[in-house]
């Protein structure tokens, strides 16, 4: 809700503060405690999981890019900071005297000198206090920590950063972690999660699924030399019968190191969505939204797409979204017809549509909506018989949206109407032709990362999901021109409730009128001017 013009904070999120004066809704400990919990339980007996933060990414020279977090890290700690590792253990273990401890985290330390430059860190001791795990120590530990790594049957971990700097004067940053990590559980100098993926694969689908598998491990060998040389998946494509499919499978190679299963457990986990998560999901949705209005009342064709992505942005600041949820996408005419165009920088905008696809970025949790608007305030005759078909076919997936439903019915079913309304306008032949001006699917996850994680199986209870049909039709396409540099997409955010769907991001303008009627409003920067610079 809207309270004296600022989004209030959701009730019931806990204080949690790196430095004074941060927010103070913050998800609270709890979650992050009952997600590592929920974890545990899917690790196999006997197992350790390991996790590390992201990487420190450098910009140019001596300045680092603004630091994101891992989403699986802060997912199950709350920790915003790098160079740190997380364990969990199936079973409890004895850790510097402590009893019964299932999770340890490691941490970089309080560094005077370091926060003077780069802000307050929380340390160990403000980590445990904080985020309430049961183990907290320096990451300098974690090559001395009194873990039997040898006594685990199974390892697991999501896909190690190779690509990282080794800052020498740090003994314990991200590089000597992982380095450590693989040394403590002898992992392989080899070792490849490709195919480490491919073996699962064909332990999972190697019989009843070779019709699809086989083609799909073929594709992976050919664009991964590392894939195509392995001994067990060239054996398994040679095998041209079921009964040596099982000979192969039962013969896999053996080994303790696993980088499936975690990545497995968390798609499980996080594309069902808990109240809090979707508390703070409504936030940046709802901040995303009243960007797009207030940007519907503010177009002008003298605009340049620099100045509108702007626009968005500031909104998501004035409301308290720490970042944007990914680049924002705003182009204008042509440029509206390159599916993930970034580069905004078009000097005018014109009287073509221009596509807005931006979203906040609120504690971690991102929105992702997208609105396409005439500059002129206006719809042509052609962009609105575009933009019309799009709003139907974006109806059509509301509808498939339902629990139980395959994760591709609203795909279906978008496509379908799609197809039906260029052959009806005449800008194709065949269906078969409408995928050139509707390339990309329909629907993704949504949550901690903009493409989410998530199992891509049946519709349920607790998913958030992008719907999101486009017609694009650029320069040059293979129809009457009058169509030429037309691009319309509408994505809005659906909450999957027991019974059907929500639809979280329906306060931005969607129907013609709606958006027309919105840019007929007064905008709050309509007499803002800034002197010409020369």
């Amino acid at each position: 809700m809207l309270v004296c013009g600022v989004l209030a904070a959701e009730p019931g999120q806990a204080q949690r503060q790196a430095g004074p004066g941060r927010p103070t809704d913050f998800m609270d400990p709890g979650f992050h405690r009952g997600r590592r919990e929920a974890l545990r339980q899917q690790m196999p007996a006997g197992s350790v999981a390991v996790l590390f933060a992201a990487p420190v990414r450098n910009r140019a020279n001596d300045v680092d890019f603004l630091y994101h977090q891992s989403p699986d890290f802060y997912y199950l700690t709350g920790y915003e900071e790098p160079h740190a590792a997380l364990v969990l253990f199936k079973e409890a273990q004895t850790l510097g005297g402590q009893k019964g401890v299932t999770e340890a985290l490691f941490v970089q330390p309080r560094d005077p000198k370091a926060e003077q430059w780069n802000g307050r860190r929380l340390g160990a001791d403000g980590a445990k206090q904080q985020l309430k795990l049961q183990y907290v120590v320096e990451n300098k530990e974690f090559a001395t920590a009194p873990i039997a790594w040898n006594t685990f049957t199974q390892v697991l971990f999501t896909e190690l950063p190779t690509d990282v700097r080794d800052d020498p004067r740090d003994p314990a940053d991200l590089f000597d972690l992982v380095a450590t990590f693989r040394q403590k559980t002898a992992i392989p100098a080899n070792f490849s999660p490709a195919v480490a993926e491919a073996h699962k694969l064909i332990q999972r689908y190697g019989v009843e699924g070779a019709t699809n598998l086989r083609p799909y491990l073929t594709t992976m060998a050919s664009t991964q030399p590392v894939v195509a040389s392995d001994g067990y998946v060239q054996a398994y494509l040679k095998a041209d019968t079921d009964d040596a499919r099982k000979k192969v499978m039962a013969a896999r190679p053996a080994s303790r190191h696993d980088a499936g299963t975690l990545g497995e457990a968390l798609d499980q986990l996080r594309e069902v969505k808990t109240p809090e998560e979707i508390k703070l999901m409504r936030k940046a949705i709802r901040i995303s939204t009243q960007g797009q209005e207030e940007v519907m009342k503010a177009l002008r064709p003298d605009m340049s797409e620099n100045e509108v992505q702007g626009l968005h942005e500031y909104v998501y600041r004035r409301y308290g979204a720490e970042f944007e949820g990914y680049p924002s996408i705003v182009g204008a005419g042509n440029n509206a017809c390159v599916l993930h165009y970034e580069t905004n920088d078009k000097p005018r905008i014109g009287n073509d549509l221009i596509l807005m696809d931006c979203g906040a970025e609120y504690h971690g949790y991102s929105a992702d909506v997208t609105r396409t608007a005439p500059p002129s305030g206006k719809f042509s005759p052609e962009q609105k018989q575009i933009y019309e078909l799009v709003l139907a076919a974006q109806e059509a997936a509301f509808a498939a949206c339902k629990p139980g439903n395959e994760f591709q019915a609203p795909d279906k079913a978008a496509r379908k109407v799609v197809e039906d309304g260029l052959l009806k306008l005449g800008l194709v032949k065949t269906p078969e032709e409408a995928r050139r001006y509707f390339p990309h699917g329909t629907s993704h996850y949504l949550g901690l990362d903009v493409h989410d994680r998530g199992t891509y199986g049946p519709l349920k209870a607790g998913n958030v999901i992008t719907v999101e049909p486009g017609i694009y039709i650029p320069e040059g396409s293979p129809c009457d021109k009058k169509w030429w540099n037309i691009g319309v997409r509408i994505e809005d955010d659906l909450l999957i409730t027991q019974t059907g769907w929500e639809n979280l991001s329906k306060d931005a303008p969607r129907t013609v009128a709606e958006v027309e009627a919105m840019m007929a409003k007064p905008s709050a920067i309509d007499n803002f001017k800034l002197p010409e610079i020369k």
